[in-house]
């Protein structure tokens, strides 16, 4: 079987965790959790990192960080994980949901505008699959409206978005929008400690503020006396050491993902029917997982093919079921009535396929001529 996603784990790795176990650094306390939040948060174009558990922790104190009351909303995409809308549940705070762009999946921008309400507190852009979102809307609005921006960047490692605001165009990596930003570095994402995230902001209040809530927001003058209430998102020093040397290699890291993409469209892209990523000329994607859309005109659903390409050992994802679709939310009142149709076209029609930075170049033909065989 073809695995959706294998990591790519060196010697350099397996020595820096080496290291910490020598040096009984295994817990959160060590060396090498400073040096990651630095070093990566430098990468992004970042003042700050926090490094936590894991990515949905990040956005959970990502949310907490920015006071929210009960009630208050956070607009974001609809065609997303679980996670963004857990974290705003979590402080009382309710999703107000756009649709997804039908070129990039990722949030439309050009709908935030009409999702803009008087209990709008934030918005939270994901980019979703490696290609950024058009920021420079969503940042003019947030900053008319006194809006917050969260930024999820957890597929978006090494991505870069050109943005064109008051007069000067530049590229900057995903990561370094907006009040806060959030990462995973789950086992499938473009730099891995295995389970993992990180919060980055530049705002110090912000970044002291995560600090203290990721650790049970422990006292100072004395320690176990609390003034609120906290979170256990500490990351280990082991995980952080695994991640460190990951980061000396992300211009590596990047250029291949791309050209995996590339090597798919280049296999694809003369298929019938089939949505193959696209890359807006103000964006640059790393393509964390590469996704195809089968048209309605093929015939063919996604489950259908990924059933199929099981058969020929080869193992997919299905894309996003659309938060509004969720029945989890829809039985405690969320979301009813409610239509999103591209997002419900990508969750019905998409799925992404091997990806992983083990790929080899012969498993990538395999893939591309099993779905020319299926849609044959």
């Amino acid at each position: 079987m073809i695995p959706v996603s294998e990591p790519a784990i060196g010697d350099v790795e397996r020595a820096l965790v080496v290291a910490a176990l020598t040096a009984g650094e295994i817990s959160s306390s060590g060396r090498f959790v400073q040096e990651f939040e630095e070093r990566w948060a430098a990468y992004c174009g970042r003042r700050y990192g926090v490094a936590v558990v894991n990515g949905t922790a990040a956005l959970q104190l990502a949310v907490a960080c920015l006071d929210l009351a009960p009630g208050d909303e956070i607009i974001m995409p609809t065609f997303t994980i679980i996670s963004c809308a857990l974290a705003a549940a979590g402080r009382g705070a309710i999703p107000r949901l756009v649709d997804a762009d039908p070129r990039t999946w990722c949030m439309n921008a050009n709908m935030v505008s009409d999702a803009i309400g008087p209990r709008t507190r934030a918005v939270m852009p994901v980019h979703v699959y490696g290609h950024p979102v058009n920021m420079d809307p969503i940042l003019e609005l947030a900053e008319r409206h006194g809006l917050a921006v969260i930024e999820d960047a957890a597929e978006a490692h090494g991505a870069e978005y050109q943005s064109n605001r008051n007069g000067a165009t530049a590229w900057r990596r995903c990561g370094s929008f907006g009040a806060v930003s959030c990462f995973s570095f789950y086992a499938n994402k473009l730099i891995t400690t295995g389970e993992g995230g990180m919060v980055m902001t530049d705002d110090p209040a912000i970044a002291d503020r995560a600090r203290s809530l990721r650790n049970l927001a422990f006292g100072t003058a004395h320690r176990f006396r609390h003034e609120q209430l906290g979170f256990n998102f500490r990351l280990t020093n082991l995980q952080a050491a695994l991640g460190i040397p990951q980061i000396d290699r992300m211009k590596e890291i990047v250029a291949r993902k791309r050209w995996m993409a590339a090597e798919y469209t280049r296999l694809l892209r003369d298929i019938p029917g089939l949505q193959l990523p696209a890359e807006e000329p103000w964006a640059r994607s790393v393509y964390w997982m590469y996704g195809v859309v089968f048209c309605p005109d093929t015939g063919h659903e996604a489950q259908a093919v990924a059933k199929r390409l099981a058969e020929m050992g080869v193992e997919t994802r299905p894309f996003f079921l659309g938060l509004h679709e969720q029945p989890v939310f829809r039985r405690i009142g969320w979301f009813t009535n409610s239509s999103y149709p591209v997002a419900e076209q990508l969750s019905r029609r998409g799925l992404y396929l091997p990806s992983g930075l083990r790929l080899s170049s012969d498993q990538i033909e395999y893939v591309a001529d099993a779905i020319r065989r299926i849609l044959a």
